[in-house]
């Protein structure tokens, strides 16, 4: 397969050609645990994590690399406004990070490194960087001089003449030039510090990911991602210093997904419009919020809505309905033989789409159309089928199964699933002790008007709800029979 791919540093679709034959070294930035994953957090793993299974399905063999930032002002903040060790602050948010991801099936990384894990490379680079003459220290803080760096901006299209500090750069009048970053920040009481060459304290965020990345995957690698807020200062900031560490490219290609606006909006702290995974997930299915994170190209941004992610569900149900449909057929036909083999024109045009710069939405219209035309042979056949219909009924199962691998959907039993939507159905619908009452309340009214179907119909749907009522002389009572 040809994979072109959109490349941020160059601005345009390159052919991906890996540096190692038949390998790909690949480094993501992971998140900064010091809350809960937001549903932006989810949109980037889920990206990456497609990318990951689409790669490893042509054949290519992956080491991908996703660090956790575990060091860093934030968990700081954080473990001082609760009172706490800033390393029981990111204990606490990896393992909710690794309970939110398992349950979106993404599968872990190959190496999943700390950046506290990674002090000595960190402080192996800043040397490097101090030999060269491209960092200097301010009493015990080091920092980079990106003036001193002829390709800083090449990443996000910014000249530094035209440059106002960004996100995470602090003004301080010490510092060169008010662009120049800190290495390296000199231990202050309270906060996690290290020995160093310039005395105790910690790595800057931006040397984190270089010292990571180079100690594992090497000077140079194929891919680096992560979101597009990430594009500067953050990436902007690692390609200096790795390039001007090791003289060499740091990256090939950088691929970088859109933001996620909630209800038109974008999200952000200030406009109270963050989404948590955890929160997210009582609403729907898991594989719900997958699908709805893949419905727009990556690249794009998509909006989140509850009728958007309640047709991701309806979708979901679609492609689990079918999948149900086929698997009766199969046991009620004992001469049916089953086809696992899944070449055919669904996965070739949803392999065309993701070879276009992991395009996924269009990838997903294959599955769409294997579904609709299986219902539609289905519906022809419902007694009976050719053996010819049978043959493209099982292969089309089997290219919307490998479809859904690679997307870390339609991995549950469709029984499973149903069951799962039928019992999260009746928990939402007992949390909800306003529609019990009023439905009791009409029931009552039935009763009254001596409308004993309508009293009845009432009844039985309450008994669907698991609600048990007891009609005595002040009052009918119900209750909840798990």
């Amino acid at each position: 397969m040809t994979i072109r791919i959109y490349n941020t540093l160059k601005k345009k679709k390159q052919v991906f050609e890996t540096i190692e034959p038949g390998k790909v070294r690949m480094y993501v930035c992971g998140p900064t645990v010091y809350d809960s994953c937001h549903i932006g957090h989810a949109r980037s793993v889920v990206v990456f994590d497609v990318i990951v299974r689409y790669l490893e399905a042509g054949g290519y063999a992956v080491t991908y690399v996703r660090n956790f930032t575990d060091v860093d002002d934030k968990i700081i903040n954080r473990a001082n406004e609760m009172g706490v060790d800033s390393r029981e602050i990111a204990e606490k948010y990896i393992a909710e990070f690794y309970t939110d991801m398992d349950t979106l099936n993404v599968r872990r990384a190959t190496i999943e490194p700390r950046a506290t894990e990674h002090i000595s490379d960190i402080i192996r680079i800043i040397e490097i960087l101090m030999d060269r003459k491209v960092a200097y220290r301010v009493e015990d803080d080091v920092y980079f001089a990106v003036e001193k760096f002829n390709g800083y901006g090449k990443l996000s299209g910014r000249r530094l003449e035209d440059m106002e500090a960004g996100a995470r750069v602090d003004v301080d009048e010490r510092k060169q030039s008010p662009f120049d970053f800190a290495l390296w920040k000199g231990a202050k009481p309270g906060e996690p510090s290290w020995d160093s060459p310039w005395g105790r304290g910690r790595p800057g965020w931006h040397i984190e990911c270089s010292a990571m990345s180079s100690a594992l995957l090497g000077e140079t690698i194929d891919i680096h991602g992560g979101g597009k807020d990430l594009i500067f200062p953050h990436h902007e900031n690692e390609i200096a210093q790795s390039e001007a560490a090791f003289g060499i490219p740091f990256v090939k290609y950088w691929i970088h997904n859109g933001f996620i606006n909630i209800d038109h909006e974008k999200m952000s702290k200030s406009l109270g419009n963050f989404m948590m995974i955890k929160d997210i997930i009582k609403t729907c299915h898991p594989e719900a919020l997958r699908l709805f994170l893949l419905s727009n190209h990556y690249r794009s941004p998509i909006d989140y809505t509850p009728r958007n992610i309640e047709e991701a569900g309806k979708n979901l149900d679609k492609f689990y309905g079918t999948l149900k449909r086929i698997g009766e057929i199969i046991e009620h036909n004992s001469e049916i033989v089953e086809d696992n083999s899944f070449d055919g024109e669904y996965w070739e045009t949803f392999c065309s789409a993701m070879d276009d710069d992991f395009n996924s939405a269009l990838g997903l219209g294959s599955l769409f159309d294997a579904i609709r035309n299986i219902n539609r042979l289905l519906d022809e056949t419902p007694d009976s089928m050719s053996n010819n219909t049978h043959r493209q009924v099982l292969s089309a199962r089997a290219q919307i199964l490998k479809i859904g691998t690679i997307l870390g959907i339609l991995a549950e039993n469709p029984d499973d699933y149903f069951k799962y939507k039928k019992k999260s159905a009746l928990e939402k619908q007992e949390l909800d002790p306003v529609i019990i009452e009023d439905l009791i309340k009409k029931r009552s009214e039935a009763r009254v008007s001596k409308d004993w179907a309508k009293a009845d119909e009432i009844r039985k749907k309450l008994e669907a709800m698991n609600v048990v009522v007891e009609d005595r002389s002040d009052k009918t009572y119900w209750k909840v029979i798990k």
